[in-house]
């Protein structure tokens, strides 16, 4: 399965030169995380691979987005006069997305103490990111859900695609910069999710149906805090640190074009998947909304996690991810109505295809470059040299 070689020579060679630089300067990361994993990390035994760590967190994220898939299929579940999910899996849900934020915070320190720090490592724990983005937002939506007191599967759509927008933007500032700048709103966002699934569990789906101030509801609130999270904080603070990398002549591109070439497949993604909702003869959104949700964050991980092999290689971004010309066949299939009974059947295939292409590429970089720094990505001890 991983006999595909995606990481070209060239990037290999960079991965070869490649130093971590990153800024962390979030205050609740710096004064309250940071401490506490710190005392966390001193659990886990010297021989355990930090890639492991990172790998349990993100199947914990998996695992609670199919458990509410399972609980909650269409969303409806928090509506009024409905069968809410049980009060014991809020608790598991809340528990299980703190253990996964803790494993990757404290991942990296692992590397640190065991020494066994490499830019797989890095890539690793950014690109499970770039998926976890998709699991964490759709999992917490049945919070609110989409009844009457619920926000609509379009507005959670948008609230989607600001996050994995914040997400790749900080990447981008990489690219052009090349210092990664942690974003505040993750870990305000993480700590948020899980103390609402915890105060769920307590108050009930109900105490969500009543105005928080005056006539703004929670869902306005819960829809006010990530937009006005990225427009506020996430978006002038990379256009602030791109703009000192400026005037320090520090940029790694100085062509507008190229600068701003990473971001070139995510819009497209967003077009293709804005224009199929929008003339979807069946709806597919209201029918459909969680595997439209799972396709658009796998594809949109398979397109970050490219920029970030390029980004650590200092190699040019891809203009153009191949996966969105299977999205788009799709498309012009859905739009001509060729096959106007299967528009759902459709969807199904494009996602487990995306989903297959997504894992093989994951599994072909890993092994790639495990080979060619000679290690084990969830082990500590070296390969034999046979």
């Amino acid at each position: 399965m991983s006999g595909y070689e995606y990481v070209s020579a060239e990037q290999l060679a960079g991965f070869d030169k490649y130093k971590y630089s990153a800024v962390d300067s979030n205050p609740l990361s710096l004064y309250v995380m940071h401490p506490f994993w710190n005392t966390v990390v001193k659990i886990f035994p010297m021989w355990l691979a930090p890639n492991l760590i990172t790998f349990s967190g993100f199947l914990l994220l998996v695992f609670n987005f199919f458990l509410m898939a399972y609980c909650d299929p269409d969303f409806y579940a928090s509506a009024p006069d409905q069968q809410h999910v049980p009060n014991k899996v809020w608790v598991m849900v809340g528990l299980l997305n703190f253990m996964a934020y803790t494993l990757d915070g404290v991942d990296g320190k692992q590397a640190r103490r065991t020494q066994s720090s490499t830019p797989l490592g890095e890539l690793f724990d950014h690109g499970l990111d770039s998926w976890a983005c998709m699991f964490f937002v759709v999992t917490v939506y049945s919070t609110f859900g989409r009844g009457p007191n619920g926000v609509s599967v379009f507005v959670l759509y948008l609230l989607l695609w600001v996050v994995l927008f914040s997400f790749i933007l900080s990447h981008w500032e990489k690219y052009n910069t090349g210092v990664l700048f942690l974003p505040w709103g993750y870990d305000i966002s993480q700590v948020t999710i899980s103390i609402v699934y915890i105060v769920t569990s307590i108050v009930g789906v109900e105490a969500w149906y009543n105005p928080f101030l005056f006539n703004f509801l929670y869902r306005d609130l819960f829809t006010a805090m990530i937009f006005g999270c990225a427009l506020t904080v996430t978006l002038p603070m990379s256009l602030l640190n791109y703009y000192k990398a400026y005037r320090s002549n520090t940029l790694k591109h100085h062509s507008i074009y190229e600068a701003m070439l990473p971001f070139l497949s995510p819009v497209l993604l967003f077009i293709l998947c804005t224009i199929w909702i929008f003339h979807s003869p069946t709806q597919i959104l209201e029918t459909q909304p969680r595997l439209f949700y799972f396709m658009v964050g796998t594809a949109f991980a398979n397109i970050s996690c490219r920029l970030i092999v390029c980004q650590m290689s200092s190699t040019r971004c891809q203009p153009i991810n191949w996966m969105l010309f299977p999205l788009a066949l799709v498309l012009f299939v859905v739009l001509t109505g060729a096959l106007p009974e299967s528009e759902t059947f459709l969807l199904y295939l494009l996602t487990t295809f995306i989903t297959v292409a997504h894992i093989h590429y994951g599994v072909g970089v890993v092994s790639q470059l495990s080979k060619h720094f000679n290690i084990r990505p969830f082990s500590l001890r070296k390969p034999s040299s046979d």
